[in-house]
C-alpha cells in the first residue's frame, strides 16, 4: 500500500487513523487509492514489517489498580498526537512472566516498550537493551534505569510518613497490605515507615498481609484479623493504599473503635475516594496522570531521537487527613 501511494507505511498509518502529521489532500489520496485495492490495515502485520512501528507495548502489573490506569490515561493524548498505539498486557507482578511478554513485543519490534516498576529479571534487562529499543520504566524511581525513568521514590515516602506519625505521637505502628514478595514497591515504604520508628526506638511488630489483591475488602478482613490477634493493640495502621485504608477504616468503626481517637489509619496514593469520603484519609498524594504524560513524552522523544532526560523523580505530598491525630 504505501510502495502504490510512494509514500512511507508511517504515514500510511496515520492517513488511515486520521492522527496529525498527513495533510487532509494526501489523506484523501491515500484512502481512495486504498479504497481501489481494498486495502485492510493490520495492526500486528504492520508493526512486523516496520522498522519504525507505531507500536508502543505497555507491561502493568495489574489492571485491578486503579493507579495504573491513571497513569496509562495520562501518556494517551501524546501517544495519539504522535500517531502511536499501545498494546497493554498484565503480569501480576510476575518477572517471569513480564519476561516473556518482553521476548515477544521484541519480536514485533515496537517502537518502545513500558515497564511498571524498576526491579526486572537481568534477562529482561538485557534483552531490551541488545535490542536497542526505547525503553520506559514508571511508577518506581531508579538512578539505573535499562534506558528512561519517571516514578516516585517509595522508600522516601514511608519515611516521611512515619517521621510524620511520629510527630503526632503515634508509637505502636502496624501494616496492612497484600501477599509479600508481590508488590516491591509497597515494601519500600513499608521499610521507610519501619526505619523511622526504629530511628525514634520503637519497632512495627504487627505486619498483616491480607491476600493478592489491595481492594476493600482484604483491607477490612486483614485488620479484623489484627485487632483479634494483636496485643497490644496498634494506635496507627498504615496500608498499601486508600482503598484498602477506607475498608480498615470500616472494619474499626464496625468493632466500637473511634478513629482517630482510638487508633489512626493511613493510606496511600491520594486516590479519589478521598473526595467523598466524610472523613478523609490521612495519605501520600502520587501524580499519577502526570507521570504518565511525562513519560510519554520522553519515550516519544527518544524514540524521535531528540534530546530528553534520562530519568525524573516526582514528588510525592503528604496529606494529613481526618483520621490521625492533629499535631
Amino acid at each position: 500500500m504505501a510502495r502504490h501511494a510512494g509514500v512511507s507505511i508511517m504515514t500510511v498509518s496515520r492517513a488511515m487513523r486520521g492522527v496529525e502529521g498527513v495533510s487532509a489532500k494526501k489523506r484523501a489520496e491515500i484512502l481512495r487509492l486504498a479504497k481501489r485495492l481494498n486495502y485492510q490495515p493490520s495492526s500486528v502485520a504492520g508493526s512486523l514489517a516496520a522498522a519504525n512501528s507505531t507500536l508502543i507495548g505497555v507491561s502493568v502489573p495489574t489492571l485491578f489498580e486503579a493507579v495504573f490506569a491513571e497513569i496509562f490515561d495520562g501518556m494517551r493524548a501524546t501517544f495519539a498526537n504522535a500517531g502511536l498505539q499501545t498494546v497493554m498486557d498484565t503480569t501480576e507482578y510476575d518477572k517471569t512472566h513480564e519476561q516473556s511478554w518482553v521476548d515477544r513485543m521484541i519480536s514485533w519490534r515496537p517502537a518502545g516498550i513500558i515497564l511498571s516498576g524498576a526491579e526486572h529479571s537481568a534477562h529482561t534487562r538485557s534483552r531490551i537493551r541488545a535490542a536497542g529499543i526505547p525503553a520506559l520504566e514508571i511508577w518506581d524511581f531508579t538512578e539505573d534505569p535499562i534506558d528512561l525513568c519517571v516514578g516516585v521514590d517509595h522508600h522516601a515516602a514511608g519515611l516521611e510518613m512515619g517521621e510524620h506519625l511520629v510527630k503526632l505521637g503515634y508509637r505502636r505502628p502496624a501494616y496492612v497490605g497484600v501477599e509479600q514478595d508481590r508488590d516491591a514497591r509497597a515494601e519500600n515504604r513499608l521499610e521507610g515507615l519501619r526505619s523511622a520508628f526504629e530511628s525514634f526506638g520503637l519497632s512495627n511488630d504487627h505486619d498483616i498481609r491480607a491476600g493478592k489483591q489491595a481492594s476493600f475488602e482484604a483491607g477490612f478482613n486483614g485488620v479484623r484479623t489484627m485487632l483479634s490477634t494483636a496485643a497490644p493493640r496498634p494506635d496507627v495502621i498504615y496500608f498499601l493504599n486508600d482503598h484498602m485504608a477506607f475498608g480498615g477504616l470500616m472494619a474499626c468503626e464496625r468493632a466500637g473503635l473511634k478513629v482517630p481517637r482510638d487508633i489512626g489509619i493511613v493510606g496511600f496514593n491520594g486516590l479519589n475516594i478521598n473526595k467523598v469520603l466524610d472523613k478523609s484519609i490521612t495519605t501520600s498524594l502520587t501524580h499519577r496522570s502526570l507521570m504518565g504524560e511525562t513519560g510519554a513524552k520522553m519515550l516519544v522523544a527518544k524514540i524521535l531521537g531528540a534530546k530528553t532526560e534520562r530519568t525524573v523523580a516526582l514528588p510525592v505530598d503528604l496529606q494529613n487527613g481526618e483520621t490521625t491525630r492533629r499535631q
